[in-house]
């Protein structure tokens, strides 16, 4: 493709899309870019500071689920009650209080006082985000969009980790601080740049009490065809979530990876997405929406397990390419589900319910991990990773056969045409 293809491609690509979610996306581009800062050197910190072994942060990282998962309850309710703005402003201001105070935490207890107030409100404006991304997309674009949300996200992690080197170099504390300074410096441009995209609702709401508001998330609930989509998918989340927890300390200990090399691995998970994730998600589009899910987690499965198999460094890089190919397929299909089969005016309230897919696997899972990697062979985390992947496709499989055409239009993520 010639230079001026490529640049009328990017211009297109860009009116095709409303200025406002333009707008939403640079502000998460400069909050991520603050947490990339942190987050991937957050488990190899906590071990060195505090002394501290895998068994303990899979506790801390247990109740930083449970308290993640209370916040995003009260952050979908405020999503769908005060609107996506406001809520989005208020996540982004804690969330610069509380990487703070990690980052002055002196004692283990202290930090985990501090992961605590971290879990209960760091994901308030989380639902906010997403239902602001389906508000503002229509149907027909919202996968895309989703795909693109993660484009931008992982172009902040693959700078991010490069920058939190040279200043953990320097002083940890001046990570924290800077996650801190790009979260009050989104709520900027929140307040000044977004208008509020929450869908006008029904004058007999409009006095509903936040009670009434909370007692929605039964409906939730209610929604068996959705509670059964969030499950499985917390199997695709319990492979997932080794990148950011177990992954690192385990190549460094059993394998001898310098946190340098393990930067590079995460680094080849962001280039991959910010290079290939809208050229997937535009080839996937037609497609059947669960069996890309099934296609997704069995490649999810697959490159995880095998960091229980192979020595090689080059293989630990292939292992993460394979992996991140399933994430490419799996993470903008199933946010594009959820905005489909969430009524419009509880998309905060089913964002939240589905985000426990990541939250309750946390809880469990980093201490069994920690367990694991304590006492036993290390590589089982890498066996039980492959087989939740597994599961998870069998899963998805199962739950096509069941509701993969009783949905209007649910056969695939566009609006029919015949």
């Amino acid at each position: 493709m010639s230079l001026s293809k490529r640049l009328q491609y990017i211009r297109d690509t860009y009116h095709a899309y409303p200025p406002q979610f333009w707008v939403l996306l640079l502000g998460t581009f400069i909050d991520r870019l603050g947490a990339a800062l942190v987050f991937p050197f957050l488990t190899l910190y906590i071990t060195r500071k505090f002394a501290v072994g895998m068994t303990e942060i899979g506790v801390l990282f247990g109740v930083f689920s449970l308290t993640n998962m209370v916040g995003g309850l009260f952050g979908g309710a405020l999503t769908d009650r005060l609107g996506r703005k406001r809520t989005l402003m208020l996540g982004l201001v804690i969330s610069a209080l509380t990487s703070v105070l990690m980052g002055l935490a002196q004692s283990f207890t202290v930090l985990f006082v501090a992961i605590v107030v971290v879990g209960l409100f760091a994901n308030v404006g989380g639902p906010a985000q997403q239902a602001m991304v389906a508000d503002l997309l229509p149907e027909a674009k919202r996968a895309q969009g989703f795909g693109l949300l993660r484009v931008v996200v992982n172009l902040a992690v693959a700078i991010g980790p490069a920058i939190g080197g040279l200043l953990a170099a320097r002083s940890y504390l001046s990570l924290f601080i800077g996650d801190a300074v790009t979260s009050l410096i989104t709520a900027g441009m929140v307040y000044a740049l977004l208008r509020e995209t929450k869908p006008a609702v029904h004058p007999s709401a409009e006095h509903e009490t936040m009670l009434h508001t909370f007692r929605g998330y039964g409906a939730v609930a209610r929604d068996v065809k959705f509670t059964v989509f969030a499950a499985i998918s917390t199997l695709v989340v319990l492979a997932a979530m080794q990148m950011h927890t177990s992954l690192g300390v385990y190549l460094r200990d059993a394998h001898g990876v310098l946190d340098q090399q393990f930067g590079y691995i995460l680094s080849l998970n962001a280039a991959m997405v910010v290079l290939f994730q809208f050229y997937i998600t535009r080839r996937i589009k037609d497609r059947r929406p669960f069996i890309m899910l099934v296609v997704g987690s069995a490649l999810y499965g697959f490159g995880y397990s095998l960091y229980g198999f192979v020595s090689a460094y080059a293989l630990f890089l292939l292992a993460m390419a394979i992996i991140t190919t399933g994430e490419m397929i799996v993470s903008p299909v199933s946010q594009a589900l959820v905005a489909k089969m969430a009524p419009e005016d509880m998309r905060g309230r089913y964002m939240a319910v589905y985000g426990f897919s990541w939250v309750l696997p946390g809880i469990v899972g980093p201490l069994v991990i920690g367990l694991v990697m304590d006492n036993a062979d290390p590589r089982w985390v890498w066996y039980g990773a492959g087989l939740a992947g597994l599961a998870a496709a069998t899963g998805f499989a199962l739950l096509h056969r069941w509701i993969g055409g009783s949905l209007t239009d649910e056969d695939t993520l566009e609006p029919q045409t015949h």
